[in-house]
C-alpha cells in the first residue's frame, strides 16, 4: 500500500490516506452481525455530538454522543467510547502498568497529550483493560443505547513499534464480544487501513469515520461495510465543497458537515450540514 498523506481527525485516529486498492475494488465481504443487535439504518441522517449533547434536528435519524450522556430516545444513538488510549482527566483511573511506557515515561498521543496509550502488548493486559472498559460498555446498553464505537484502535501506530495491530485487533475482539453480549452493535473508528481485518477478525458491525470524503479513502469503508458507513467531514479543512462531496459516487449516503470542536447550537462556531 501507497502512502499518500497522513492526517488526524479531531476526535479520530491515524487517518491514512493512500492507494487502498485491493480493498477499495473489492466488493464487501459476506457478514452477518449478530442476530441480537440492530445496525444503523442506511442513509440516515447523522449527527455527531461529542463536544456537547443537544436535541438534534427532525431530519436526524442517528446520533452520536460520549458515553457520559444520554442517548436520544426515539432515535438510533451510538454511544462514544475510548478504548485503546485514556480518556482526558480520566488517567488517574488507570493503573500505571496498563498505560504504555519508554524508559519509565508514559506514552502520549502526540496529538492529544492528555490521551496516554494503553498498553495492549499481552494477552494479560488486553482481558485487564477489557474489564476496565466492559463496565462502559453496559451502561452504554443500560442507557439505551443502540451501539457503541471504539475509538483509537490504531493506537499501534503512535507506539513506535512497542504495539502492533494484532495486539490492537485482539483488545478490539474482546471489546466487541462485548458491545455483542449487551445487545449493541459494535462501530469500527476511522484506522481505513485496519478495516477488512477488523471486520473479518473483530467482528465489527459498520464504520464510523472522520473526513473519509476530504481524504478519499470512504472507498476503504464502504467496501468492507457497504451502507453501513456513517462519515463525519469538518469544515475547517474542507479540500472542495461539501455539495461536492456529497455528490461524489464515492461518499457515504451517511455524511454531515461539523465544526471542528464539536460544539453546540448556541456556541458561534457550531456547524451542522447535511447532504439533504
Amino acid at each position: 500500500m501507497t502512502v499518500a498523506a497522513l492526517a488526524r481527525g479531531r476526535w479520530g485516529g491515524l487517518i491514512v490516506v493512500g492507494a487502498l486498492a485491493l480493498t477499495a475494488c473489492s466488493p464487501a465481504p459476506a457478514h452477518s452481525p449478530s442476530s441480537s443487535v440492530t445496525l444503523p439504518p442506511s442513509g440516515a441522517v447523522p449527527d455527531y455530538q461529542l463536544g456537547g449533547a443537544y436535541a438534534p434536528g427532525p431530519e436526524v435519524g442517528i446520533v452520536g454522543r460520549d458515553r457520559s450522556a444520554e442517548p436520544v430516545p426515539g432515535v438510533y444513538s451510538i454511544c462514544y467510547v475510548n478504548g485503546f488510549q485514556t480518556q482526558p482527566g480520566e488517567l488517574a483511573d488507570w493503573p500505571r502498568d496498563l498505560l504504555l511506557q519508554r524508559g519509565g515515561e508514559v506514552v502520549f498521543d502526540p496529538d492529544w497529550p492528555d490521551e496516554a496509550l494503553l498498553d495492549t502488548s499481552t494477552a494479560e493486559h488486553r482481558d485487564r483493560i477489557s474489564e476496565t472498559v466492559k463496565p462502559w460498555i453496559d451502561e452504554c446498553a443500560d442507557a439505551g443505547f443502540d451501539a457503541v464505537e471504539f475509538d483509537n484502535l490504531d493506537s499501534y501506530s503512535r507506539s513506535d513499534g512497542s504495539l502492533s495491530f494484532d495486539d490492537n485487533r485482539a483488545l478490539a475482539s474482546l471489546l466487541v464480544d462485548a458491545a455483542h453480549t449487551a445487545g449493541l452493535a459494535a462501530g469500527q473508528k476511522n484506522a481505513a487501513e485496519d478495516a477488512a481485518p477488523l471486520r473479518a477478525r473483530a467482528d465489527f458491525d459498520f464504520a464510523v469515520t472522520e473526513e473519509c470524503a476530504a481524504y478519499e479513502e470512504c472507498e476503504a469503508y464502504t467496501s468492507v461495510y457497504g451502507d453501513h458507513v456513517i462519515d463525519i467531514e469538518y469544515a475547517d479543512e474542507l479540500p472542495r465543497s461539501f455539495a461536492e462531496m456529497c455528490a461524489d459516487d464515492a461518499s457515504p449516503a451517511a455524511m454531515v458537515l461539523r465544526d471542528r470542536d464539536l460544539v453546540t447550537p448556541d456556541d458561534g462556531a457550531y456547524v451542522f450540514e447535511t447532504c439533504g
